[in-house]
């Protein structure tokens, strides 16, 4: 289960104090650890200097040192070794034995330091912390080592004094910074959970409540603004979906409404041969209807969730639109229109069958505003990989409250009769079949009457 934002945000600032007090703290040590022996170095220098210079003066060290020669004598010693690695002269803490092996007093060419630990330290007993040591050659030519050394007791002392306030004020720091994280978190979530509350109260009974838009926070506005329009969106949707419902009930209604008369009056009594062939053509006629307007429905239903499944296949565009035209001829000579085709015999590669029953569906829209002795222009054609075709009637044209709408579900101008037998789909099929194509449609208003267009991709 994944934590909450606030959480992470509260775990991220600590693990990052946690990572960047580490990094300082480790900085810290080394450099001070780095600065004490700088320090323990600088006072062994000196030291063996000093025994350097008395070397000089007096031609040779023997015996015992003597503590007096040395500052700090409880913490420094020394031990000058002769050629062979034997002890010539030693403070008391280490005149036990020599401090060097034979081979690196033999090495000593020139000063160095060494450090030793305390296991290495066994066979001296004044000694139980770890020292440093500087070996330096004395005499012309070199024939004795001074070997100066001091605890490096302080040393651990001063860094182990170090570590403990490190541990002590790292956690104090982390703490600090994650709970400043978490009520930082706190302040800067509160108005998002504020919103979310509001956008949970946006329910059916009220889709016109929107999201108040913060003020303090540009972001929180903007993401207000998006999710506001974005509820605009989904209550057009919502309203256009009842829309259609409705309308898609009243129209499925009216015909069935119409049958369901037409099959009980023809059983009320009986009737002659005649009259009963007259009652079955005309219940045939409405579910003719009905079934159009189902398939119709069907077609924009699978639209509404994306585009509609089309079948590519090698057409010939004439066949097509005469395959279109023995359907509309019918209706075309008992309304007295005509319809005058220009068509290419290109082949191209697209669904006919979606195709067909897009441009039926204009033809019948073109036909059916046509005046009686009206003429309907189609055109078919293809240029460069789009094939276009146009319907143009004779006919009053589009209505103004219509043209901007006349590709949605059910659009019906003021002025159209609701009694028509039109749907209001046609134009909705044939834009989803245009849309299913990679192409578009769109209509518009000609001198001489209304005009639709149907660019599809081949």
């Amino acid at each position: 289960m994944r934590l909450p934002l606030r959480v992470r945000m509260t775990l991220v600032f600590g693990v990052g104090m946690a990572v960047v007090l580490a990094g300082l703290g480790a900085f810290d040590y080394v450099r001070v650890k780095g600065d004490l022996l700088a320090a323990v170095d600088a006072g062994l220098r000196s030291r063996a200097q000093l025994l350097a210079n008395a070397a000089g003066r007096a031609g040779e060290l023997g015996g015992d040192l003597g503590e007096g020669r040395l500052a700090d004598a409880d913490e420094a010693f020394a031990q000058v070794l002769d050629a062979s690695g034997r002890i010539v002269a030693a403070t008391s803490a280490v005149s036990n034995a020599p401090l060097l092996s034979v081979d690196e007093v033999r090495a000593v060419t020139k000063a160095f330091f060494v450090t030793r630990q305390v296991e290495e330290l066994q066979q001296y007993d004044a000694l139980d912390d770890p020292i440093r040591l500087l070996a330096t050659a004395v005499g012309e030519p070199a024939r004795d080592v001074v070997v100066v050394g001091a605890t490096l007791s302080d040393v651990n002392e001063a860094l182990q004094r170090l570590i403990d306030l490190m541990s002590v004020a790292g956690p104090v720091a982390i703490l600090v910074t994650a709970g400043a994280a978490w009520l930082f978190a706190g302040a800067a979530l509160h108005p998002v959970e504020l919103m979310r509350r509001d956008a949970a109260a946006v329910s059916a009974s009220e889709p016109s409540r929107r999201l108040p838009v913060p003020r303090s926070s540009a972001e929180l506005a903007r993401l207000a603004t998006t999710l506001n329009s974005m509820l605009d969106r989904l209550q057009e949707a919502i309203e256009r979906e009842r829309q259609f419902v409705d309308t898609a009930s009243h129209e499925l209604r009216t015909p069935l409404a119409t049958l369901r008369a037409e099959v009980e009056l023809a059983l009320v009594r009986r009737r002659e041969a005649p009259e009963l062939e007259a009652s079955l053509r005309s219940a045939l006629e409405d579910i003719n209807h009905l079934q159009r307007l189902a398939e119709d429905l069907l077609v924009l239903a699978r639209s509404r969730g994306g585009q509609i499944p089309i079948r590519r296949v090698r057409t010939r565009l004439d066949a097509l639109v005469s395959k279109c035209l023995q359907v509309v001829n019918a209706q075309s000579h008992e309304a007295g229109v005509t319809i005058d085709v220009d068509r290419s015999d290109d082949t191209v590669e697209l669904d006919p069958d979606r195709v067909h029953q897009a441009l039926r569906n204009i033809l019948e829209n073109a036909v059916r505003h046509s005046p009686r002795g009206g003429v309907v222009r189609l055109s078919a054609g293809r240029t460069n990989g789009t094939v276009r075709f146009v319907i143009a009637d004779s006919g009053p044209g589009f209505p103004a409250d219509l043209l901007a709408s006349a590709f949605d579900p059910f659009a019906r101008g003021r002025r159209q009769d609701p009694g028509s037998p039109g749907t209001g789909l046609g134009l909705a099929i044939a834009r989803a079949v245009a849309q299913a194509h990679g192409g578009s449609a769109f209509a518009e208003n000609t001198p001489s009457g209304a005009r639709v267009t149907l660019e599809l991709q081949t």
